[in-house]
């Protein structure tokens, strides 16, 4: 695959290659996209008939990057006549600036051209190629290229304009155009994509931020969350690089949902500019110590969307938290169900999860009663449609065999749950996350009874059936003989016996007991799981195990980032450390930039983490990490009317210093300090 370079501006992005160009692919997303609808699907420059070749890319802002190029081929840069600049942002909508400069000490002619076209696609469509059932038409004026596209009622538009005189026809724009000596010709070039609703108007136009905005505004609008943010002060400097790029990327990766008008924050590039259940609400868990502020609009989001009714096509249920919310062709034609889809099984423990921890956090205890309904909703979810064979466990099994999802938890890929030799259990499965997190989720909600619904009964029913949980899931999951908790249960009841990075998750929900973590974290922290760069999604050694499969082998930031968390609720502070001082020197290599996952290979076999080949960047849990981490490096933990700080600072790291943590407690300040030696502070 082409090195591709990408620019953002909440769910609207474009991915080029690094000349700035775009071809039509079904490998990956290229081209202009908003609201999972492909605009662009062809952007080619030319100068004289011949493709150009890149100089340099300054791609250092979210939302715009500048091209440098040159005609010819690389070995005649050295007298190359004219060279080219392409300039370029997402402004809300897309807009180019192309400049031609010419070298030489005479006027000289040239053409310059542009290839356009706009295919339309469903982001679903670039996996699953099919047939467009819709009609595109073009329509060509002096300065105009307008692309329209019609099924039925659904209606979208890409509109070109360009500020110099063009030839322009159905594929593209023509310049003539003349060069006077030592001198520079340039043109403006802005395409607009259209999402039109049933008023024959863009439904984005009535949102606050839905038109087209100024680099300026952008840039104000993602600086000003940026210095709502602690402020950050440490000798180590992967820490320092990954928490300012981490405060860039969710600024850039916020977007005005179209059903509330909220500012939500996508999911990952490019493959999930969206609402996710799971994706959303982990995010926010991570970046709550920091940001409190960008919570309450997910929460609200996916409280009002929670499932009211059984829809076998959509795995809906009453009580149950969506999955994805989508809003192109195929979602809207319900050839996917994603409008929305609610194929998962731990959104829904997650989402009262993320209540109590945003009340203990903020004090918010007005947000609490008036999601009292939703959250005994998810519970009553959780204990009768979550439990399919009446066991009292959490399980899943899609309603919808023909595009529902097979796997319902986090890994969620269709070979992601497997046995130690391979071989894939039968349906509907238990994963042991899910039972924790349902732990978990009954352990706050009983707080929430007691301490805002003036409900004790209800508290006191919750606390026991979390411990009649907690004491069958140790008789039920734990492996003797290997010391760890199985993966899953299969529909018979038999353990899915897979070593996986799962069982981190456990400790940070809680329901391990205390006599078997010592065993788990010596599984997490072990060579079969962890590779020096950070825990793999499966032990080297099982029977799928692939350094490169997406849920494997690799290694997941974000599970690094919950794994950590579990470890320092444990007291496993050293440990906790090790985790949180491999992620981020993972994150060097990545510009500070944590993507989806990287491969699995040993620390020992490469000095450098290997790039997963499609892995979102940035992604919202994976920007994500680096705060979660930095929350456990100093043991931030809220209780109650008091702030917890407990550190697991990793050894060398030197100075770490957190000004201005907004909260319950008004904004205070938590430092950190090196266990090492404070005249050896790691990075400098």
């Amino acid at each position: 695959m082409k090195e591709l370079v990408s620019i953002l501006d909440g769910n609207t992005f474009l991915v080029s290659d690094r000349r700035g160009d775009i071809e039509p692919s079904y490998d990956f997303p290229t081209g202009l996209f908003s609201f999972d609808t492909r605009f662009l699907s062809s952007w080619v420059l030319t100068l004289d008939g011949e493709r150009l070749h890149a100089l340099s890319v300054d791609d250092t802002e979210s939302y715009r990057t500048k091209f440098f190029l040159a005609p010819g081929e690389p070995t005649h840069y050295l007298d190359a006549k004219a060279s080219v600049i392409r300039s370029r942002a997402i402004v809300g909508s897309f807009a180019e600036e192309l400049t031609v400069l010419n070298h030489t000490g005479a006027e000289v002619e040239c053409t310059v051209r542009i290839e356009i076209g706009a295919d339309f696609a469903d982001l679903f469509e670039i996996k699953h190629p099919q047939q467009k059932r819709g009609r595109t038409t073009v329509s060509v004026s002096a300065d105009e290229l307008r692309l329209t596209y019609r099924r039925e009622a659904f209606h979208r538009e890409t509109l070109v304009r360009t500020s110099a005189p063009a030839q322009v026809d159905a594929t593209g724009m023509t310049f003539r155009i003349r060069i006077a000596r030592n001198s520079k010709w340039t043109t403006r070039l802005h395409v607009s994509s259209v999402v039109y609703g049933a008023r024959g108007e863009d439904i984005r136009a009535t949102l606050p931020y839905g038109g087209s905005r100024s680099a300026d505004a952008i840039r104000a609008e993602q600086q000003e969350l940026i210095d709502r943010a602690p402020k950050l002060g440490c000798d180590c400097q992967p820490l320092a690089g990954a928490y300012r790029r981490s405060l860039n990327d969710l600024a850039a990766l916020r977007y005005e949902s179209i059903a509330l008008g909220v500012r939500l924050i996508a999911a990952g590039l490019p493959w999930f500019m969206t609402l996710f259940g799971r994706d959303s609400i982990i995010t926010s868990l991570q970046v709550l110590p920091f940001l409190p502020e960008l919570v309450p609009p997910t929460i609200l989001m996916l409280a009002g969307l929670q499932g009211h009714r059984v829809d076998d096509f959509r795995d809906e249920e009453p009580g149950k938290i969506l999955h994805e919310l989508r809003y192109g062709e195929t979602a809207g034609f319900e050839e996917q169900p994603h409008s929305p889809y609610y194929g998962s099984a731990d959104s829904t423990p997650l989402f009262i999860i993320l209540i109590d921890e945003y009340e203990r956090w903020t004090g918010d205890a007005a947000l609490v009663r008036r999601l009292e309904p939703q959250v005994r909703a998810a519970l009553e979810w959780i204990d009768t449609y979550g439990d399919l064979l009446g066991t009292g466990y959490l399980w899943y099994q899609t309603r919808n065999p023909e595009t529902g999802l097979q796997n319902q938890c986090w890994k969620d890929s269709w070979d992601g749950i497997s046995y130690a030799d391979g071989q894939l259990p039968s349906f509907p499965r238990a994963t042991c996350e899910l039972q924790g997190y349902a732990y978990d989720a009954k352990v706050r909600a009983a707080r929430l009874a007691r301490t805002f619904w003036n409900d004790p009964e209800y508290a006191d029913k919750l606390e026991r059936e979390a411990a009649d949980l907690k004491h069958r899931f140790d008789r039920d999951f734990w492996i003797a003989d290997r010391g760890y908790y199985a993966l899953a249960l299969d529909a018979d009841g038999r353990q899915v016996d897979a070593l996986t990075s799962n069982i981190g998750h456990l400790l940070w929900s809680g329901i391990v007991d205390e006599s078997r973590a010592a065993n788990v974290v010596e599984h997490l922290l072990g060579p079969r799981l962890f590779s020096g760069w950070g825990v793999r999604t499966l032990a080297e050694d099982e029977g799928r195990y692939n350094p490169i499969g997406y849920h494997v082998g690799t290694v997941w930031p974000f599970d690094n980032s919950i794994i950590a968390w579990g470890l320092w609720r444990y007291g496993f502070r050293d440990e906790a450390g090790i985790i949180c001082d491999a992620m981020l020197a993972a994150s060097e290599f990545f510009d500070g930039r944590l993507p989806e996952a990287f491969a699995g290979y040993a620390h020992d076999l490469t000095e450098y983490p290997v790039e997963y080949p499609t892995a979102c960047s940035p992604q919202a849990w994976s920007t994500g990490t680096p705060l979660l981490l930095l929350r456990v490096i100093l043991g931030l933990e809220p209780q109650g009317e008091h702030l917890i700080i407990d550190p697991a600072v990793p050894p060398g790291m030197g100075r770490v210093e957190l000004l201005d943590i907004p909260g319950r407690w008004g904004m205070v300040d938590a430092l950190g300090r090196s266990r090492g030696p404070e005249d050896q502070p790691r990075g400098g």
